[in-house]
Parts: C-alpha cells; sequence; structure tokens
C-alpha cells in the first residue's frame, strides 16, 4: 500500500477519478501530470482525472501491477417522506411571508426545501415550542449524521430563523444559532492564455458572444440570461445590469470588441426584447450557458474545474492585475463591501516581475551589492541561484 497507486473508485456520477500516488514515485506522478485533463489538488494532496471509461481504462494500463482500489465512502442519504398537513401550512406561511418581504424567488425556493427535514423531524411536536437547544441538536444531528456541507448548515440555520424571526416575529437575538466557521477559499481563475483557448474554441456565434460578454464584462450568468436588448448602451459604452444580486442595478464597461460581436449576433438571430432568448423564445437558460462553457473547457484543455462564475472571477483579477483601482473593480462587480472584492488580490501572481521590492529602489544598496564580493564569480555561478 505505501508504495502502491491508489485509485479511489468514483460514484457512478462522480466528474473525476481520484489518484494518490506516493511522492517516491516520480516517474509515475511525471506520467500521470502529462495526461489530459489532470490535475493536482494541494489541500487533498490528491490526483484527479475527467471521469470516462477510456481513462479508467488508461489509469489501468499506465500503472499496471502498481495499482491497489479504494471503495468511495457512502453518505447517507437525508431521508424524505411526506409532511402532514401542519408542516405543509408552516412552509406556506413562510413562502407568502418571504414573498411579501421580496425575497428572491431562488432564496425562498431554497429555504423551503432546507425545512423540510426539520418539520418532518418534529412532526409530531409544535414547531413554535421549540427551544434554542433543541433547533441546534437538530442541526448537530444534521450535521454529525449526513455530514452536510457548510453551505447545507448555514442554508438550514438562515431557513430556521425566516420561519421564527419572520413568519413568528420573535426577536433576532433569542435565536442566535451556532454556524460553522466559514472557510476562506481563494476563487478559481483561468489566465487570459487559457480564456483564449477556450473563446476561440467555440464555434457557434451565439454561444461565443454570450460567453465573451460575461468574461468582458465581470457578468454572474443569471444577469447575463436577464439581460435585454436594451441594456446595451452603445453610445456610452456601458451595459446596464437591472436588479442584479441584492436588487441593486448596475453598470458595467461594455468592450468595442464584444460590442462589434454583439452587432453580429443581432442581426443573425434577431432578439426581440431578451439579449439571449431560447429556441422557444424567452430568456436563454442558465443550463444552456453552463453546457456550452463545458464544453468549451473540454475542447480548449482549460482548467477542467472552472465554471461559467470562474469568468467572473477571472475578470476581476485581471483587472487588477492590469493595475485597475480595486474600487473601480468593486463598482463593476456590484460589490457592497471592498472586502469581497479584496479577496482577488491574494490570487494575483506574485514575482519581482510584477511588484519591485522595497530594497530595489534604494540606489545604495544596489551600488553595494554590485561592488562586493568575496570571490571572483561567473555566469555559471550566477545562473545556479533558482535554476
Amino acid at each position: 500500500m505505501k508504495n502502491s497507486i491508489v485509485i479511489f473508485k468514483p460514484h457512478p456520477k462522480a466528474a473525476r477519478i481520484k489518484v494518490s500516488i506516493p511522492f517516491s514515485m516520480k516517474i509515475e506522478r511525471g506520467q500521470f501530470k502529462s495526461l489530459n485533463t489532470s490535475f493536482y489538488h494541494p489541500q487533498q494532496r490528491l490526483w484527479s482525472i475527467v471521469n470516462s471509461k477510456q481513462n479508467w481504462m488508461l489509469l489501468l494500463d499506465l500503472f499496471k501491477g502498481k495499482v491497489v482500489f479504494q471503495e468511495p465512502s457512502k453518505k447517507l442519504e437525508i431521508p424524505t417522506k411526506r409532511l402532514n398537513a401542519a408542516s405543509c401550512e408552516v412552509l406556506v406561511e413562510l413562502e407568502q411571508k418571504l414573498t411579501l418581504k421580496a425575497f428572491s424567488r431562488s432564496t425562498i425556493k431554497s429555504y423551503c426545501s432546507a425545512l423540510k427535514p426539520f418539520l418532518s423531524f418534529f412532526e409530531s411536536r409544535s414547531i413554535n415550542e421549540l427551544s434554542k437547544e433543541e433547533i441546534e441538536s437538530f442541526v448537530y444531528h444534521q450535521i454529525s449524521k449526513y455530514k452536510i456541507s457548510e453551505s447545507a448548515q448555514n442554508t438550514l440555520i438562515n431557513a430556521i430563523k425566516a420561519y421564527y424571526e419572520h413568519v413568528l416575529g420573535r426577536e433576532r437575538t433569542v435565536y442566535e444559532i451556532q454556524r460553522p466557521k466559514k472557510s476562506i477559499t481563494l476563487p478559481n481563475i483561468l489566465s487570459q492564455e487559457e480564456i483564449k483557448a477556450l473563446l476561440t474554441s467555440v464555434e457557434n456565434l451565439k454561444h461565443r458572444t454570450v460567453l465573451m460578454l460575461i468574461y468582458s464584462a465581470g457578468l454572474r450568468i443569471s444577469e447575463a440570461i436577464k439581460l435585454r436588448v436594451r441594456d446595451i448602451h452603445s453610445d456610452q459604452g456601458y451595459i446596464f445590469i437591472k436588479g442584479a444580486k441584492g436588487k441593486k442595478d448596475r453598470k458595467s464597461v461594455l468592450s468595442p470588441i464584444v460590442l462589434t460581436l454583439l452587432r453580429k449576433y443581432y442581426l443573425a438571430y434577431k432578439p426581440s426584447y431578451w439579449l439571449f432568448e431560447g429556441q422557444e423564445g424567452g430568456q436563454y437558460s442558465a443550463s444552456s450557458i453552463q453546457a456550452v462553457f463545458r464544453r468549451a473547457v473540454e475542447k480548449s484543455n482549460a482548467n477542467p474545474w472552472a465554471t461559467v462564475h470562474t469568468l467572473r472571477h477571472s475578470f476581476a483579477t485581471h483587472l487588477l492585475q492590469k493595475g485597475t483601482n480595486l474600487r473601480f473593480v468593486q463598482v463593476l462587480l456590484g460589490h457592497e463591501s471592498s472586502k469581497t472584492t479584496e479577496v482577488y488580490t491574494h490570487v494575483l501572481s506574485i514575482s519581482n516581475k510584477n511588484i519591485q521590492s522595497p530594497l530595489d529602489g534604494i540606489d545604495e544598496i544596489l551600488n553595494l551589492v554590485s561592488t562586493t564580493s568575496e570571490r571572483p564569480v561567473d555566469n555559471a555561478d550566477i545562473n545556479a541561484i533558482g535554476s
């Protein structure tokens, strides 16, 4: 096992095959690294490759006699059952109240869905009489038994709080529930070379236009499908984004290159109201854009973990790399707080090619270095550093 390559048998719907290669097996690591769609996960210390029958057979052939298999861990599914009348009434009350408070449809849907296991668990009890300790005990039960993610934990807690605070009108401070510590993750980005390869791999005019527009203006996928023809302001050079996240209107930059492409697209497709329409009319679907992007990633061999939202992350990072003021990037992205935008500064490339050390600005130090030597040096000595 110590000197064997471990292949973790993927779940039937898993996107990738995960592989553990011991550090001592440098040749094998090099072979895996050269494979198409290979990727290294530093936090898990695992490699992965796209899950396909062809790749599975390739791994077995490449590492024949060096492989052991490990079964995937089974995750318990949260049981579902039909809710009783009282629980259904709770969901109706929650939906009505959140609708009146102008919550988005996606938030209402996710809260109602998250609350169902809670109502099922306490179906023999009066929800109005549950204590804070009982609610915390339920959340702990979901975490420990069903291994729900941090995101699911927060959605569950928000849904519970929404019912007690908005429907029952309870004091907010009474229902403070212990939340998971938020993990600090860096946004996934594509290099400009990957962006170029990805966009040029898309041949369909409509598909290329929507992906180019999302990247060029830093749009969310929900914002792209809600764009109207009249939201493209070519004279003033901006895109108007109505009712974005948080129900805030904003403007973003309109690239002259994208404008040229948009005009070709308009002549070819003649959209009537929505800028991007489906085959049967109406808004273009998010799933269609995601499918287009996934095909482009596979065709261009870009980072296989990239999503459509990665284009927005890449937009922000590339602007900062070009020296755009952080405040301008914040406005373009529609972030309420600059702290949200500052996360992109952590993924900028750090090297002496784009950042100068303060030491390099002191002429006296430069002269001191150039005249200091304990013995004669040649180019081989100098180039040995960092080779």
